[in-house]
């Protein structure tokens, strides 16, 4: 059990779903987007800060004062988003997470799991 597998079924089952995870349209654009932008190791580096950033005002922003930040970020960041291989980069990765995003909550519905 030293993958933290304890059934045989649910390991198979599981290398099976990644496996047509990395066979999806969404899952090949993000990894065919995630390579173009990391052959610019700066570029690639900025998007990092980009998220980064992005997160923290996220989650620790409220409100109005929200909007504001995230208005200000927006500005910030406007030029460096009009990069097509940043904004590329960007809307696949978004894509993707949105695609995990459902999957991680069909699973956790279908098991009743709260």
């Amino acid at each position: 059990m030293e993958d933290g597998f304890a059934d045989n079924s649910v390991r198979n089952a599981t290398d099976q779903f990644v496996e047509a995870i990395k066979e999806s349209e969404i899952y090949k654009e993000y990894h065919i987007q995630k390579e173009k932008i990391k052959r610019h190791p700066e570029l690639f580096e900025r998007v990092g800060e980009f998220r980064q950033r992005n997160y923290e005002l996220q989650t620790s922003a409220r409100g109005d004062d929200l909007l504001e930040k995230l208005d200000a970020f927006e500005r910030e960041y406007e030029e460096f988003r009009a990069n097509p291989l940043v904004d590329d980069f960007l809307r696949a990765e978004l894509a993707f997470c949105r695609m995990m995003q459902r999957v991680n909550v069909r699973i956790t519905a279908g098991l009743d799991f709260e």
